[in-house]
């Protein structure tokens, strides 16, 4: 076993590598090589021939340089950072470069006159200065992963509404964004090679000083460096690599973020070490997988995106090497009891706990009619029209209160105030569920998808326990878990788009989270659960009060840390996988809601609860409303809607988080 104790070194982890890849790559180019020796070709047009040299040989190329440079990238970023969970994934650099490209190739094709580089550079730019900008005042890694995630999922909030737009490119967008392989001549591997090449001086002349960084900043700067310029130079070298690779092949992810893990974890102690022999393994797990591919899947090899199957692998990998690398490293993960951010009167706290309310009833009533034009709805109309409207509200204020209120439990049980539904995976874990279901089932019914949601959270709940209770209950497992899961469900999706499989326009339509169609047999059930859950909630309000203190002090206090965690955990996956078939995995109601009550100054945790389970409900709700009528007489799905309005928000939030905490 390659992870095994064993291990005396990264060369030794790497020859084991090596010999795995070799005979992947062997198996892979022995039939052709053996059908171009029989044939023994002299010359005229040999199909086999020009596809091997000119397909096959530039794939194993591309997977070498690919997987050699994004390792690379993470290597930096984890050493500039101080974070061995840093990589172009999880800060969001390959998301922006993805969403560039997509938006470039849909909306602005003149742009790729400039280059394809320059536009998934500008992309991987402008995602990373997003991410460094929201944690300027509060640089912990908790927040830096989480302003990554963030980014990340507002951006693929963004590309599935392209897809929707732009259907008839559902397949071409999947295969490139999920990192696809397949070449077509040896031009675009020459052309990544000479890109690479120029950025390996400036590696190399970065080592030492990122290798001083370990000192700490007072003594490099004592040395005559300016700290400064050696962070950002050495960010703006990770994001040219990650941003190279991406405009190449699309986004491969956890490459860059596990070779340099398992470059550590094989004896790899200083930085020029580990950067060298990250590359080289990440190089060789590329291959590899590349080639397990191409073995697997034959002849649709091609449009089988070696991105996503690498985060098949990797997520679970992932979650194997957490109590390993804690074992090693321990970084500063820092969390914080929530507090109130600003006061307000009790009298105005009042008016907006009321206007909040008001606004489910006036997006009620508010809305087009047949021509387009904006009315409020005559009473004559209620009859034929509301029966319409008031199951969507319905469902859509129950889900958007039960994922409030889920994220006030999670955000008090890890001490962290941007932890959510979202963050912690469990709405993927759902999502994912479902999207298993559409293989053995055909139509579950509203009913009939809650359960198998349900049954999702909670497996996914009972992993995050599993490996938290190893390394107690600490806010990284719990992210790498998230971070792991999303990329899970994305890589699925992935596949069954590259597929062509007519069930990924289902899963798309269904993440999206719409509440059209439904009737008041359906919103009656939703709504029951909404109110039984949040009633459930109520018992354990005094836990909620108690564990931000900490855990010493909450076990003085009298809670049964290992009976209440586990409970709470349930309780939000329940709260969660219910509201999921309406929500979709992509909203972040579930991180504004508790931060729009701790706005108003509101701190004791029953008003804390209700206040968010209404504040929830009310996005829902207009979220629902500018569905229906701001691209009418196109319906948008509720649950994107609610991520594209309520994702800047809540990035604000995460930026003004370092002051006020």
């Amino acid at each position: 076993m390659i992870l095994s104790q064993s291990l005396t070194g990264p060369a030794r982890f790497s020859a084991a590598l090596a010999l795995v890849a070799a005979v992947l790559t062997v198996a892979v180019v022995a039939g052709p090589i053996a059908q171009l020796w029989a044939g023994a070709p002299t010359g005229g047009y040999d199909p086999a021939r020009i596809l091997f040299l000119h397909a096959e040989l530039p794939r194993l190329a591309m997977a070498v340089l690919c997987g050699a440079a994004l390792s690379a990238s993470g290597a930096i970023l984890q050493q500039v950072l101080r974070n061995p969970l840093a990589a172009p994934t999880t800060l969001g650099i390959d998301a922006g470069a993805r969403l560039a490209l997509a938006l470039a190739t849909l909306f602005a094709p003149a742009l790729f006159g400039f280059g394809r580089d320059l536009v998934a550079i500008a992309g991987s730019v402008a995602s990373t200065l997003i991410v460094f900008f929201l944690v300027r005042r509060n640089f912990s890694a908790v927040s830096l992963i989480l302003a990554g995630l963030v980014v990340s999922l507002y951006c693929g909030a963004l590309s599935a509404i392209l897809i929707m737009i732009k259907d008839r490119y559902l397949v071409s967008l999947f295969i490139w964004g999920a990192g696809s392989l397949a070449q077509q001549s040896w031009q675009p591997t020459i052309d990544l090679a000479m890109r690479l090449a120029v950025l390996v001086v400036p590696a190399w002349l970065l080592v030492r000083p990122l290798s001083l960084l370990e000192l700490g900043d007072a003594s490099v700067a004592s040395l005559g460096l300016n700290v400064t310029r050696i962070r950002i130079g050495a960010i703006g070298l990770a994001v040219l690599l990650a941003g190279f690779v991406t405009s190449a092949v699309g986004v491969i992810g956890f490459i860059g973020l596990v070779a340099p893990i398992l470059a550590r974890l094989a004896g790899a102690r200083q930085f020029g070490e580990r950067l060298v022999w990250s590359s080289i393994i990440g190089a060789l797990l590329l291959l590899a997988t590349d080639c397990a591919v191409t073995l697997l899947s034959g002849v649709s090899a091609e449009f089988l995106p070696t991105g996503a199957v690498t985060a098949i692998f990797g997520s679970p990998l992932l979650l194997f090497l957490l109590p390993r690398l804690r074992a090693s490293v321990r970084p500063p993960f820092e969390a914080s009891v929530p507090q109130a951010t600003a006061r307000f009167s009790p009298a105005l706290r009042l008016a907006l706990c009321v206007t909040l309310a008001l606004s489910l009833v006036a997006v009620l009533f508010l809305g087009r009619d047949a021509t387009g034009a904006w009315q409020i709805l005559p009473p004559d109309a209620w009859t034929e029209i509301l029966p319409w409207r008031a199951p969507r509200l319905i469902a859509a204020a129950a889900a958007g209160a039960m994922v409030a209120v889920a994220g006030f439990i999670l955000q008090r049980l890890t001490g962290n105030e941007m932890a959510s539904p979202e963050v912690l995976g469990v709405s993927a874990g759902a999502a994912f569920a479902f999207a298993l279901s559409l293989f053995v089932f055909d139509d579950l019914g509203l009913l009939g998808e809650s359960l198998v949601t349900s049954l999702g959270g909670l497996a996914v709940l009972v992993a995050i326990i599993v490996y938290a209770r190893r390394t107690g209950f600490s806010p990284e497992t719990i992210l790498l878990a998230g971070i792991a899961l999303n990329a899970l469900l994305d890589a699925f999706v992935g596949v069954l788009a590259a597929g062509g499989d007519p069930r990924a326009f289902i899963l798309v339509d269904w993440m999206g989270g719409s509440t059209q169609g439904l009737t008041m047999a359906d919103a009656i059930p939703i709504a029951i659960a909404g109110l039984v859950l949040v009633a459930a909630s109520l018992p354990v309000l005094r836990w909620l009060a108690i564990l931000p203190l900490g855990d010493r002090q909450a076990a003085a206090l009298g809670v049964p840390l290992a009976y209440a965690r586990p409970c709470l955990l349930v309780l939000a996956a329940l709260l969660t996988a219910a509201a999921t078939p309406i929500i979709g995995p992509l909203t972040f109601v579930g991180l504004m809601a508790p931060h729009v009550v701790r706005m108003l100054g509101i701190r004791r945790p029953l008003p804390t609860l209700l206040v968010a389970a209404l504040a929830g409900a009310a996005i829902m709700a207009v979220a629902d409303f500018f569905g229906r009528t701001i691209a009418f007489p196109y319906q948008l799905p509720t649950g994107l809607v609610a991520a594209l309005v309520g994702a800047p928000v809540l990035l604000i939030l995460l930026g003004r988080r370092g002051s006020t905490s």
